[in-house]
């Protein structure tokens, strides 16, 4: 006996003992109580059912955009490289270079020679 006496001394013991006393009390009683009871779970049913088909529709519509999706992707791709390809070898920068023109990250700059100022 000693246990169940220190048992019940426990403080979590106690909350669980008033919470199943609070929860018999609230017990549906009558024919008032069962139907509000199956109408609260005829609802929580109807929403878990609601939310899983607009889970589904979304996930398929999901899936229905990747092709979209990843022609896009595969286009910008392509202009990305088709840009970076003209940045490299774009010749406007050595038909400048003949006349004493250059361009650097910083600006453009001119070379100029003592020859042709005199």
């Amino acid at each position: 006996m000693p246990q169940m006496n220190r048992d019940q001394r426990n403080a979590a013991w106690q909350a669980a003992n008033q919470w199943r006393a609070r929860a018999a009390q609230t017990q549906p009683t009558g024919l008032m109580g069962s139907f509000k009871l199956l109408l609260t779970w005829l609802a929580f049913g109807a929403l878990m059912i609601v939310g899983v088909v607009l889970g589904l529709f979304f996930l398929l519509i999901g899936w229905a955009m990747m092709p979209f999706v990843r022609h896009k992707m595969k286009k910008r791709m392509e202009q990305m490289r088709a840009d970076h390809a003209q940045d490299i070898g774009g010749g406007y920068a050595h038909s400048d270079a003949s006349k004493g023109q250059y361009d650097a990250l910083e600006g453009s700059y001119e070379v100029k020679d003592e020859h042709r100022r005199s």
